[in-house]
Formats: C-alpha cells, sequence, structure tokens
C-alpha cells in the first residue's frame, strides 16, 4: 500500500509542475581552475541584472536561465579573479578561472586550498581537499586524514575489539558513529553492517565505513557541522559529511606511497610489571623477531578522467591498492597480538555524467571496496598453565588466535536531471549499496573436539542493503525579495540486514562422543584431564550459530520541504521541514530554522536551531550472538541478546524507539586581507540514545541458555553535548616565491549524562561508569591542530602539531568484579581510573615537484615518537600497556610518496 501511495505521490507532482512557463535562454557551463578541476560555490551574475545569479554546484557546473542573448556573465569568488565573460549563443562554456593571491576564505590544516569554509553560509561547512593532504601527510586512508583535517571529528583505531579492529568507528562533534549521515556526491550513503560490541568507542552502534571509499577517488570532502535530520533524516544529528568524487578529465594522474611505524617505543614501557613485555630494539613475544619497523604499507592509486563530448560529460575512474602489515606493541601475557590490523585491499571508483541535451543529463557513480583484514584476538596460555582454552596436543605453548575478515562494500547510484521550461529543475535517483562483513577464524581450536579440531574457521558474517529512491525539486526566483530558493521532494528507502551462519565446528560444543550437543539431558560435554568442562566455538571469536541468522528488512518514506530566502543582500534565511515513517517504529517531524547577516563585507554572524531524530538500525534491532568474553583471563559464557527477543522482555528492556535531538548554534565569521575566520558555538541534547548495556546475571533467566551473563541494546540515556569549532587561517605571499600558509583548527567539547533510563534495574548493572567512560571518551575535551605551510617554487614545507586532550576510561576491574551499590562503585573509580595525559604530535612532510609530471614527498607522522601515557596495573580493557586513545598507538609513521602526472 506504501508502494502504490508513493506511485500516487511521484505521478500528482509531476503534474504539478508540467512546464508552463515561458520560453527564456538557458547558459550552461562549467568553472575550473587552471588544472582543470572543477570549482564549487562561485557567483554566476548576469552583468546589469544583479537579482539574476546563483552559486556553481559542487562540480562547478551552473545554468542560468537569462531573457536574451546576448549578454555577459560576471564570475567572482574569494580567492580567484573576477572574470567577465561575453555570451552570443547557449554552447556549453568551460570557463577558467584563476587564482588571486589574497585568499580570503579559511583553508584546511594542511593544504592550501582556498575553499576551506564557505563563510557565506548560515551554517559551518568545511571544504576539505582530500588530494593535497593525502600528498602531504602521507595518510592512506579517509578516518586518519579527517582525523587531523576536520576540529571535531575523531576516529580512534581499536585493537582486540572484534569487528572494530577491522572498521573503524568515528564521530562528529562527540556524538556516535551513527549520528552522523555520510553523502557521496549528494546521496545517501548505507552503513557498515557491523555492530560495534566490545571494548571501543561507539559500543552499541553501526558507523559508516568511510575507509571503504578510496581516497585517491575523492576530490573533496565536505563536513557540515550542524543537526540536519529536517533536510536528510535519519543519522543526521551530529551532521553531514559529503564526499565529493573527482570529475577531471585532463588523463591520468597516479601514485606510490610507502610508510612503516617504528617499533622503538622508548624505556617508558619496558620492563614496567616484572615480566618482559617488550625492549626497546623492537624485539614482540608473538614472533620474537628483531624488528626497527612494522606496519609497513603500500598504497597504489591510479586516476583516469576523459571528456564524453563538448556539453561537459565526463567519465572519471580511479583503482587503488592498499597493503598494511600488522603492527605490534607492548602487551600483557594474555595479549601477546596488541596492535593495529593488518589488511589487504582493492577498490574502485567510478564518477560520470552524460549530457543528453542542453536541459538534461544522465549522471551515474559507484564502485566497490575489497578487504581482507587480519587482526589478534586475546591470547590463550597453554593447558599446562591451567587454560583448557588450548589443545595440548595442538598448542602445547598456548596460542594467539587472529580474527580475519573478508570485507565488501559496493555501491551504485544512477540518476537523471532535467531542467524544465520554467525553470524547475527536477533530479530523479536511485542508489543502491551494500557491505558484507564476513569473519574467519584463524590459528584457533575448538578446544572441546580436542585434537579433532580444526584451526581454521568459517564464522560466518553480516550483511546490511540499503536502496534510496529519490525525486526532488528545486527552483531559485530572483524576481522575488534578493531571491528565494524553494526546493522540495520525496525519498522511498529499503534495508535488510542479515545475519549468516558459520560453519558447525566455529560455534558448536561436542560431547565425549565428538558429536555436536543437542540434547544436554542425554549428551555429556567432554572434559579434560581435570574433569573441567571444555568450551566450545572457535576462540577468538565464536561462530554465528542458525539460531542466530537473520534476515530482516525495513521500508520508510520520507517528504521534504526546504527554503532559502535572501531577505536583502545582507539577511538571509533557511527553513526545512521533513516527514518520515518507518515501517518498523513509526513516523516522526522535524525542522530547521538558520540564518545569516552580514554586518559588512568581512564581518558575519549565523545560527541556526533544529530538531532531529535517528532510526534504531535494523542492527540495533536484530543482532544477537553467544560469546564467550574475557574476565580476569577466563572465559565467561555470554549472551547479546536481540531486543525483539523474549529473553530482553523478561529483563524489562522495552522495544527500541528512535533517538530524538534539539540542536542549536551559534557563530561568526570574519575575513580580511588574507585572514579568515569561523568561530562556532552548538549545543546537542539527545534523548533516549541507544547504548550497549552491562551484564546481567541474573540466573534463573541465563541458566536454560547455558550462558552465565547477558547484554541487550536499549534506548538507555539521555545526553547534552557542548562546545565551540575554531577555524582560522591566514595566508600570504612573500615576494614573488614565497607562499606562507599559517591555520589553526581546534574543538572544544563537552558531553554530560544527563539521566540514565534504567528503570527498575540496577543502574549500575543497566550502564555502570565502565560503559559510560566509553562513551564520554568518545567527545573528548578538546583537540587542536596548527598547521604551517611554506612554499617556495617547486619546494614546500608543511608542519602540523597536534594537541589532544587527556582521557580516562575505567578498566577492567568493572567487568571483573562489578559494583552494585553507590558506595562500591564510588570505592572503584579509586582504583579503575586511568587516565591518559594531554599530549603533543608533530607532523612534518617535504615536497618538491621536478617537473609537471612528477613530485615527491618525503615525511613522518608522529615524528618525535610520542605514545599515549601507560598504564601499568594490567587491567586495561584491550589487553596492552594502553587503550585505544585518540593519538593512536603505533608511535612514529614514516612515509614517502611519489605522483605522476601523465
Amino acid at each position: 500500500m506504501k508502494q502504490l501511495s508513493l506511485l500516487k505521490i511521484c505521478t500528482i507532482t509531476f503534474v504539478f509542475l508540467l512546464p508552463i512557463g515561458i520560453l527564456a535562454q538557458t547558459i550552461k557551463g562549467k568553472l575550473t581552475d587552471s588544472s582543470g578541476l572543477g570549482l564549487p560555490y562561485m557567483n554566476v551574475v548576469e552583468k546589469g541584472n544583479t537579482s539574476n545569479g546563483l552559486v556553481s554546484d559542487d562540480n562547478g557546473n551552473f545554468s542560468i536561465t537569462v531573457k536574451k542573448l546576448p549578454t555577459t556573465l560576471v564570475i567572482s569568488s574569494m580567492g580567484f579573479e573576477t572574470k567577465s565573460i561575453q555570451v552570443t549563443n547557449n554552447s556549453f562554456l568551460t570557463i577558467v578561472v584563476k587564482e588571486d593571491n589574497a585568499l580570503e576564505e579559511v583553508v584546511v590544516v594542511g593544504s592550501r586550498n582556498s575553499n576551506r569554509t564557505v563563510v557565506d553560509t548560515p551554517v559551518p561547512v568545511d571544504i576539505i581537499d582530500v588530494q593535497k593532504l593525502a600528498a602531504q601527510n602521507g595518510k592512506v586512508e579517509i578516518n586518519d586524514i579527517l582525523q587531523f583535517a576536520a576540529p571535531s571529528f575523531n576516529a580512534t583505531k581499536q585493537s582486540g575489539s572484534d569487528g572494530a579492529d577491522h572498521i573503524v568507528p568515528a564521530s562528529l562533534r562527540g556524538l556516535g558513529p551513527d549520528q552522523t549521515l555520510v553523502l557521496i556526491n549528494g546521496k545517501r550513503r548505507h552503513q557498515s553492517s557491523l555492530v560495534n560490541i566490545f571494548g571501543t568507542r561507539g559500543r552499541g552502534n553501526s558507523g559508516t565505513d568511510l575507509n571503504a571509499i578510496p581516497a585517491s577517488a575523492i576530490k573533496r570532502i565536505e563536513v557540515l557541522r550542524d543537526g540536519a535530520s529536517a533536510q536528510y533524516g535519519s543519522d543526521a544529528i551530529a551532521g553531514v559529511i559529503n564526499i565529493v568524487l573527482k570529475d577531471n578529465t585532463d588523463g591520468i594522474t597516479a601514485g606510490i606511497t610507502y610508510g612503516a611505524y617504528s617499533t622503538n617505543v622508548g624505556s617508558g614501557w619496558a620492563e614496567e610489571t616484572g615480566e618482559t613485555l617488550w625492549n626497546v630494539n623492537g624485539k614482540n613475544r608473538l614472533d620474537g623477531k628483531n624488528k626497527r619497523f612494522d606496519g609497513e604499507t603500500v598504497k597504489l592509486d591510479l586516476n583516469f578522467g576523459a571528456k564524453i563530448n563538448d556539453k561537459g560529460g565526463f567519465v572519471n575512474f580511479t583503482t587503488e591498492f592498499l597493503s598494511k602489515n600488522n603492527s605490534l606493541r607492548p602487551g600483557f601475557s594474555w595479549r601477546k597480538g596488541y596492535g593495529s590490523a593488518g589488511l589487504d585491499g582493492f577498490s574502485f571508483m567510478v564518477n560520470s555524467i552524460i549530457p543528453l541535451n542542453d536541459n538534461t543529463e544522465v549522471y551515474a557513480f559507484g564502485g566497490r571496496n575489497y578487504r581482507d583484514t587480519n587482526a589478534y584476538a586475546f591470547s590463550r596460555d597453554s593447558f599446562d598453565e591451567g587454560d583448557n582454552r588450548s589443545v595440548p596436543s595442538i598448542y602445547p605453548n598456548g596460542f594467539t588466535p587472529r580474527i580475519t575478515s573478508i570485507i565488501t562494500d559496493s555501491s551504485v547510484s544512477t540518476g537523471l536531471k532535467h531542467t524544465l521550461d520554467n525553470g524547475w529543475k527536477v533530479d530523479f535517483n536511485n542508489t543502491y549499496g551494500i557491505n558484507k562483513f564476513h569473519y574467519f577464524i584463524k590459528d584457533t581450536n575448538n578446544a572441546s573436539l580436542g585434537s579433532a579440531s580444526p584451526i581454521d574457521f568459517d564464522a560466518g558474517g553480516h550483511s546490511l542493503s540499503q536502496n534510496t529512491t529519490g525525486l526532488d525539486f528545486s527552483k531559485y526566483y530572483e524576481e522575488y525579495a534578493k531571491g528565494i530558493n524553494f526546493a522540495f521532494g520525496l525519498e522511498y528507502r529499503t534495508e535488510n540486514f542479515q545475519i549468516l551462519s558459520g560453519e558447525e565446528a566455529s560455534y558448536g560444543l561436542y560431547d565425549t562422543n565428538g558429536v555436536i550437543i543437542t540434547n544436554p539431558a542425554i549428551q555429556t560435554v567432554a572434559t579434560d584431564s581435570n574433569g573441567n568442562e571444555l568450551p566450545g566455538g572457535s576462540q577468538g571469536f565464536p561462530g554465528y550459530s542458525p539460531d542466530n541468522v537473520v534476515d530482516r528488512s525495513r521500508t520508510n518514506i520520507g517528504l521534504y520541504f526546504d527554503t532559502e530566502v535572501n531577505i536583502t543582500d545582507n539577511f538571509l534565511i533557511n527553513a526545512a521541514l521533513r516527514y518520515e515513517d518507518y515501517s518498523d517504529f513509526g513516523n516522526t517531524f522535524n525542522y530547521k530554522l538558520a540564518s545569516r547577516f552580514k554586518v559588512n563585507d568581512n564581518l558575519s554572524f549565523r545560527g541556526s536551531v533544529s530538531s532531529g531524530f535517528r532510526a534504531p538500525s535494523l542492527a540495533q534491532v536484530y543482532y544477537n550472538l553467544k560469546f564467550t568474553n574475557i574476565v580476569a583471563g577466563k572465559s565467561v559464557p555470554s549472551l547479546l541478546s536481540a531486543n525483539n527477543s523474549i529473553v530482553t522482555k523478561a529483563f524489562g528492556i522495552g522495544a527500541l524507539q528512535e533517538e530524538k535531538a534539539l540542536n542549536t548554534s551559534i557563530g561568526f565569521t570574519y575575513k580580511k586581507n588574507g585572514f579568515t575566520a569561523t568561530i562556532d558555538a552548538y549545543s546537542i541534547a539527545v534523548d533516549d540514545r541507544i547504548i550497549l548495556t552491562d551484564n546481567f546475571t541474573d540466573q534463573t533467566i541465563l541458566e536454560p541458555l547455558n550462558v552465565d551473563t547477558a547484554q541487550f541494546f536499549a534506548n538507555g540515556v539521555d545526553t547534552k553535548t557542548t562546545g565551540v569549532d575554531i577555524v582560522l587561517n591566514y595566508a600570504t605571499t612573500i615576494g614573488a616565491d614565497n607562499k606562507l600558509n599559517i591555520g589553526l583548527i581546534g574543538n572544544l567539547n563537552k558531553l554530560e549524562i544527563k539521566e540514565v533510563h534504567n528503570g527498575n534495574l540496577n543502574p549500575y548493572t543497566f550502564f555502570s561508569g565502565f560503559s559510560q567512560a566509553y562513551l564520554e571518551a568518545a567527545a573528548p575535551d578538546y583537540k587542536f591542530g596548527l598547521n604551517l605551510g611554506y612554499t617556495r617554487k617547486k619546494f614546500n614545507a608543511n608542519v602540523t602539531l597536534t594537541k589532544f586532550s587527556e582521557v580516562q576510561l575505567q578498566d577492567f576491574q568493572w567487568v571483573d568484579a562489578p559494583p552494585t551499590t553507590k558506595a562500591e562503585a564510588d570505592a572503584l573509580y579509586l582504583t579503575a581510573t586511568d587516565t591518559y595525559n594531554s599530549l603533543i604530535t608533530t607532523d612534518l612532510s617535504l615536497s618538491y615537484k621536478f617537473s609537471d609530471k612528477i613530485s615527491l614527498t618525503l615525511g613522518a607522522n608522529n615524528l618525535f615518537n610520542v605514545y599515549p601515557t601507560p598504564q601499568f596495573d594490567g587491567w586495561t580493557d584491550q589487553g596492552g600497556l594502553a587503550d585505544s586513545v585518540q593519538m593512536g598507538s603505533d608511535g612514529a609513521y614514516y612515509f614517502t610518496r611519489i605522483s605522476f602526472n601523465l
């Protein structure tokens, strides 16, 4: 019935907007820089008629309607020369605009891109030149690039956190990974099928896998740091990240990047616990090898672009190969494999536009990412050391399992854009994406099978697919006020989440005859020589069983209206409304108001207020797993119960509902003589945030399930996040050949847990200080980055200093001995608080352009090999001497890159 309603809405909308306007002349074209890259947000105005104007789109394209020809168009933008073009016919125009030395817009740290922040928008938007950053800092993945480029973006690499080792959770303004919407070329991107479970940022969340998008395919990234649910729908509480793909048509560009981490961890990490953990020469206890470097990384990238016709059509193709070895860092005896995961990956991405005529174009983009990843789980001691998880005949000295995965991420988006004779623009589009995550557990065993156990297991996996169909209309009316833009449309989305079972031995518990136990009443669990029952399933990560299998779908339809009114030349108001109806939990209505007032050409004030929401993900509703948690070095059979199960209801956990938000922000922008500043304060209140609870131990419910503990997803807490984003930049030219750029980005942030919705359940079991600390650690108190860039002719030097705030976590003592009263919790805080001090890292890069065809970059990230403050009490959640924090735990990284332009 909903599909029929959607068809009726589309039909009525098309009939309503049949061309009824008068004939006019439409001029189309593209604005580019001297290298052929499209220039976004350039002003295009008809000379003598200043009310008839617009700005170029994300790719530099524009389409302007004039009453008659010939006429003259005036092209202008801060940081570029003003250019006048006489137009005598409606042929497609390609206009090259040169940069001006007086750069007036904010520049991203580490780049000289003049379009860093759009200072005239009513909300803060960062524009990040990915290619210049990737060439300068040697970072090969999107999360790493954004970590040091966007003021309130944080991505923390995990270790010993199962799937989170392979897909890094990232957040904006300290909110959850799933509270930031990701777009590709303005179209909604699907999320990962992974839900973060164990000791990691974003516990209980499913985010978008940004690293599945090859960096070499990206022209730029736009980060909208403001709530935008009324404009884009679910997930946009914290903001929107829009990834714009390359559209250049100037041939082939390619690059080779090589880098490696130093294994010299310094004397502060050695011998501190009374046992040999690591020595300063880089000898680790997993393979016993002396290595000066590890985590060796190689990236090969190739981009090719070509014109399709003389009307602005193009096709751009990118392919990228990435290989990274594991890094290994100090850990305790139960964590010999602490360090970052390795991977081998291959990606390709295509972006294209084919104009059919002056008013119609077809576009298509998409690609596929494949990754074979490899991370170490917690170590298992030998049987002689009292650990019956090790089969003596297979691993007489114990073993360290490897959690490997095959991750495939595919997407395709197609659409048709058409301009009606009356000036209305129509965009009909469809986007499909799917993420598959398949576990393979290696160098392990199923102890209950004894010597008959395999050592490699197919543990099953999960997938999430999403299909979005959209129909959008917009028109700019220059004759009203100082210009009014109307936009409205609808979106229909379907989603499907699946869990696939693994092979029997990966999840099975076997009896004394080697037969999987299906009837405990008549079968006896296999035991060790001491008479203790042997655990089943693959050690490191248990396989999904047929009982875990899920195949669930849902639909939703959204309707929106958006308008932007230039009341005067200096006063702008933006308003948006959106209605969404989900098949599984109901409907929601959201709004947004934003405004900008220009005091003069240099100073503007801006602000916004909006409501927001995030629908519970299918993974949060249906994910379930029986697994083995490691507490004080011992196995604890545990259950993560699906939200819709009778077990969850028995504990008093209700059905998941949407998260609800209220966003407010206020700020100002200033620009003069090469200096630009944007400062924006924000407040984000989120009610009913979905969390993963701590472990419940009610054996009256759990004993029949053969588990000791259970966890659940719940609308558990209300939070309030307040902060300030700061972006400052000064760019100048000294003499004829010297360019200097000084940039500062910063974020001050505070997250408060206002209320915990534990109902009648014990608050220290429902969401303890341990879990609250992980929620708060995703919102660090501050992060500041200072960039100094110098260019002289063919030489460029960049230095970036990044200041990370103190982070406090609660260690695993909370899990080993959970408190049940406030007095017990207060006492535990005194011993279980791990403090990681505020520290500064230094990045350096030196580049030389030998010719127009080839350039070389040498550099180091974390040049002085700074590590987080080590913890020596053995209770870290991830088993290393430090848990995962903002700056990472891999130390200094040295790299070189050769870039080609063929």
